[in-house]
């Protein structure tokens, strides 16, 4: 794939020609890569003097994805027909409520292009994390499958030959042999078993997702989880402070950050949290101490927000607190890489050694018989 550049080439009569070079992918996503290009992509372009409509077409020519061009050219005609940017924006199920009331308020502040640098800056945070987790899960998930395979290969072809070795003993197993060869005998029926509650997990969790009960089950029992708890509840405050800084420093109204905010956060308990302090500030207190109720954040955020209130700087706080979390969960996350490596070869040496321990066993016992 060709890296995407910018040539901006200007003569003397103050015209603009921008020439993207792109290549994006042939299947029908508007992935979070379109998102941060558009974004980052808009935002040059505005600054440059460049009409939307404008700035809209030229986006649309450079686009080789059909199905790219297609948005950008359905909202280009939306602006060319007097519909606001967020207007045409909203009328796209691939852009979340999130982005276009952001949109809105950047052109009610006439601070779009601002705005859209701190969207390009979310949706480039949120590439960066993905790519993190996939980075760190690949080398275990890796090692898991050359686990599974060398499971399969000795329960379906090693284990058999020895229990046929060991029928001719004509004597009792010891116990451990006797489990694996009991699971060898039984593994294809065990391996369909775990795959049909596997599928079950996965559809009863499609299905029941929407609802508020298991979603706070669900939540719930995330959180618990050792050192992933965590990390997890780390990464929800990251998004929820960058996006609250993001707000406030448009000036939005304190009540209408929270219920972008609340629109924006997917996790039900700090989604739930936020509705909760947009009732209690809609009732005169302060947001610091309606975040209080909440047990979803952390001392410093609350003793933060509450120093903001006072000398009215509520953004430059978040966005600190939103800079700080985010590297905490970089330090966290490259840890689990770290800790994961030895663990899964630990995992599957023991899993191989159990096996051979299991099968050696009884020639063992045999060999003494025959010394005494």
């Amino acid at each position: 794939m060709k890296i995407d550049t910018i040539s901006y080439k200007t003569n003397k009569k103050d015209s603009l020609k921008v020439d993207f070079n792109m290549s994006m992918p042939t299947f029908k996503n508007f992935s979070d890569k379109h998102k941060e290009d558009f974004y980052r992509e808009f935002s040059t372009l505005i600054r440059s003097g460049v009409d939307f409509n404008q700035a809209l077409s030229i986006l649309t020519d450079q686009q080789k994805s059909e199905f790219v061009r297609s948005i950008y050219k359905t909202i280009n005609d939306d602006v060319v027909k007097g519909k606001s940017l967020h207007e045409a924006i909203k009328n796209h199920k691939y852009f979340s409520p999130y982005e276009y009331y952001s949109i809105k308020i950047g052109e009610d502040t006439r601070r779009l292009p601002e705005i859209f640098d701190q969207l390009q800056k979310f949706f480039s945070r949120k590439i960066k994390m993905k790519r993190q987790v996939v980075s760190v899960l690949a080398y275990p998930i890796f090692v898991l499958f050359i686990t599974f395979a060398v499971l399969y290969f000795m329960l379906n072809f090693v284990v058999p030959m020895f229990a046929s070795v060991f029928q001719q003993f004509g004597k009792d197993l010891p116990e451990i042999t006797q489990f694996v060869v009991n699971v060898s005998n039984n593994f294809n029926t065990i391996l369909l078993i775990a795959l049909v509650i596997c599928v079950s997990i996965y559809v009863a969790h499609k299905v029941l997702n929407k609802n508020n009960s298991y979603q706070d089950i669900k939540s719930r029992v995330v959180l618990k989880i050792p050192y992933f708890g965590n990390l997890i509840k780390k990464i929800y405050l990251a998004r929820f402070c960058q996006s609250f800084s993001l707000l406030l420093s448009a000036k939005t109204p304190l009540i209408t950050s929270l219920e972008l905010t609340e629109k924006m956060i997917s996790f039900y308990p700090l989604k739930l949290a936020i509705s909760q302090a947009k009732k209690d500030v809609l009732k005169g207190e302060t947001l610091s101490n309606s975040l209080k109720k909440s047990t979803f954040f952390t001392s410093k955020i609350i003793s933060l927000t509450s120093i903001g209130e006072q000398i009215n700087e509520l953004d430059t706080m978040y966005e600190g607190l939103a800079n700080q979390y985010n590297e905490d969960v970089d330090h966290e996350t490259k840890m689990i890489g770290t800790i994961l490596e030895p663990l899964m070869i630990v995992i599957i040496g023991g899993i191989v050694g159990f096996i051979m321990i299991a099968m050696y066993s009884p020639i063992f016992n045999l060999s003494k018989v025959i010394q005494n």
